[in-house]
């Protein structure tokens, strides 16, 4: 069956190099941990494989069954209304112990930057939310409510604010916040931003890092990539393969580190000493470097310009005990 192509609102990012990572064959069962609009998961399709696709955004599920339902509910696409950190538990539920890959589009998606009434962006004023999953306490509720020394935390180490105590004073002062146009105008006063200033010496703009740390911290990103990781480790069978896209340091970090440690590194005692090869077997090998971007892709698709690819393959042994969860 030819699978029709839903209407999509983005461009996948690193498309053609996530799809050689994957090696994707037909009658292969691939996990798209992000379905989002569908981007990785129409190619996959194509390819003739059978996609089980996660998305904790109830926007994303919905548009997923309407496309279904547009090609025909081609019986290759599953789409799971719940985490990735639960894909584990959502394939057992579809009675699959195994897959040949697993693919992650890490953070938000340009489908959720785009509509003002998400809460994710401030290029348009919307309402101070940033929920992916649409439930549980919002931005604001965060923002209006947590005291000054837990706002300015979580702005330093999700969003690496050096400022983040000034930041911090500046958003208790300035309660109730209830539009992402106030929240970005009282980072923007706190750290005196000038975006009259044009040309070499423009600044970016300062809201860019406090608008991810606090979405970062809402949607609990960090221990939701770390518990995600473990998942596919755990689903993917002997010659499998994980492909991981990211887009800021702190994402890419926690990939790295997993794959270079479940390939059988550990980290030395000391800077000054060389890395020191794990006693334990191997639970993925042939980890990538690092991929970016062609010039190309960027000039077309200006959001891949801070992504990062990093893949590698499953190895025979058993999976490993979970890795943890990131630091609060």
């Amino acid at each position: 069956m030819t699978v029709a192509a839903p209407k999509a609102p983005h461009i996948p990012v690193l498309l053609e190099e996530v799809v050689e990572a994957l090696d994707a064959k037909p009658g292969d069962l691939i996990v798209d941990a992000t379905f989002g609009a569908g981007g990785y998961t129409r190619r996959l399709l194509e390819s003739g494989a059978t996609v089980h696709a996660f998305d904790r955004d109830p926007d994303a599920i919905a548009a997923g069954k309407l496309w279904g339902e547009t090609c025909g509910k081609d019986p290759r696409l599953v789409l799971h209304p719940r985490r990735f950190s639960e894909l584990a538990e959502g394939l057992a539920e579809a009675g699959i112990a195994g897959v040949q890959g697993v693919v992650f589009d890490i953070g938000v998606s340009s489908m959720q930057l785009d509509q003002p009434g998400r809460g994710f962006a401030f290029s348009s004023d919307g309402p101070l939310d940033m929920r992916m999953s649409q439930d549980g306490p919002s931005a604001a509720d965060f923002l209006n409510e947590a005291d000054e020394g837990d706002i300015a935390d979580v702005l330093y180490r999700y969003g690496e604010e050096r400022q983040s105590r000034r930041i911090a004073r500046a958003i208790v002062a300035a309660r109730p916040l209830t539009t992402t146009g106030q929240f970005a105008n009282v980072v923007r006063k706190a750290l005196g931003y000038r975006p009259d200033i044009k040309g070499p010496k423009a600044q970016k703009d300062p809201a860019t890092r406090s608008f991810q740390a606090v979405r970062i911290h809402v949607n609990g990103e960090l221990d939701e990539l770390i518990e995600g990781l473990a998942a596919a480790e755990k689903v993917l069978v002997p010659g499998g393969r994980i492909a991981v896209v990211s887009f800021h340091s702190l994402e890419d970090r926690i990939v790295k580190q997993f794959l270079r440690e479940a390939a059988g590194a550990v980290p030395a005692g000391s800077r000054h000493l060389p890395q020191m090869a794990s006693k334990a077997e191997p639970v993925f090998e042939k980890p990538s470097a690092a991929i970016r971007p062609t010039a190309e892709e960027e000039e077309r698709n200006p959001r891949a310009r801070s992504a990062t690819l990093r893949w590698a393959v499953r190895t025979a042994a058993p999976a490993r005990a979970s890795t943890g969860r990131a630091a609060a």
